[in-house]
């Protein structure tokens, strides 16, 4: 597999260390059974639940920020939702926050991801401005601008009707 680069290996560690306090934390002596604040924030009804996601979120848009395709990032929003859905239900979404852990889940499914893909670094304004737009997937500014326009005379000023500065009808 393709290394990381410095960055993105810098901030996947944090990532990685913010999911393992999360979820990884603490052990309970005689069951052995490790938990995280996730599981701890869990048994105040109502705010525990609420208080857990904001990590969660935070490792999602990560995600986003690194270049996590769609289906990756589906999938971790899937992770949250099935923790926060379970985890509300009472006593029995204590338990399943022990077991489920889905900060590691998606901080391992984003470096698998982030791996296999061979990222290059690029921040995201970068790989987006090396797309390629056609008339189709262009945003309307774009597609209404004299430089993407051909040469019929639909986007011409006609005599009597206001137009838009950017081309929309008013």
């Amino acid at each position: 597999m393709p290394e990381l680069p410095e960055h993105q290996q810098l901030q996947l560690q944090t990532l990685e260390r913010l999911a393992r306090r999360m979820d990884r934390a603490f052990r309970i002596p005689l069951i052995g059974v490790r938990i995280g604040w996730d599981g701890v924030a869990g048994l105040v009804p109502g705010i525990g639940d609420a208080l857990a996601l904001v990590p969660a979120g935070y490792i999602l848009y990560s995600g986003y920020r690194m270049g996590a395709s769609a289906p990756v990032l589906a999938r971790m929003a899937a992770n949250i939702g099935i923790d926060t859905l379970i985890g509300a239900i009472p006593f029995a979404g204590d338990l399943f926050d022990v077991a489920w852990k889905s900060n590691t889940r998606n901080t391992a499914l984003l470096r698998r991801h982030l791996e296999e893909n061979g990222n290059k670094g690029e921040p995201l304004p970068k790989r987006l401005g090396r797309r390629k737009f056609s008339s189709l997937t262009a945003p309307r500014e774009l597609r209404l601008s004299p430089a993407c326009a051909d040469n019929s005379n639909s986007l011409r000023k006609q005599p009597g009707i206001r137009r838009h500065p950017l081309g929309r009808p008013m």
